[in-house]
């Protein structure tokens, strides 16, 4: 059976069986990363999961994709990612831009998408990191 696909029925973790499957079936993906993976992965977050810290695991294996593809992947989902995970959508975000060089290669990334495709929510989130680069340093947004 498709991976993505078991890991999008157990996303909710609603019984300690669906826990078990999406560790065991996340696990199972992050030996063979694949970037063709990154979009449906992304899509597997949801603000809905009874164990958001299991969810993490998922957040931190996104981390590990190249920065470059892991981030034009993230700014394409962030649309729909909006109406599942609007949470774990900020979480990403805030992980992104505080990092100093990473934050600088989404506002890189984010220009030229919202370039592109103007869309709102690409302007919103330019001008937030726009603000959060030019703070004193030391200062981490949660």
């Amino acid at each position: 059976m498709n991976l993505i696909k078991i890991l999008q029925e157990n996303r909710l973790m609603k019984t300690p069986q669906e826990i078990n499957i999406f560790e065991e079936t996340l696990e199972k993906i992050a030996q063979h990363p694949n970037n063709e993976n990154l979009k449906d992965l992304h899509i597997i977050l949801d603000d809905n999961c009874q164990h958001p810290e299991i969810m993490f695991s998922l957040v931190h294996f996104l981390e590990d994709f190249e920065l470059q593809k892991q981030i034009q992947v993230f700014i394409e989902v962030i649309p729909q990612l909006m109406i599942t995970a609007p949470e774990w959508t900020k979480i990403i975000h805030y992980r992104i831009i505080n990092d100093e060089s990473t934050g600088k290669v989404y506002q890189n990334s984010l220009e030229l998408v919202n370039q592109k495709t103007p869309h709102f929510l690409y302007q919103l989130l330019l001008e937030s990191v726009k603000n959060h680069l030019n703070l004193p340093s030391g200062v981490v947004l949660t």
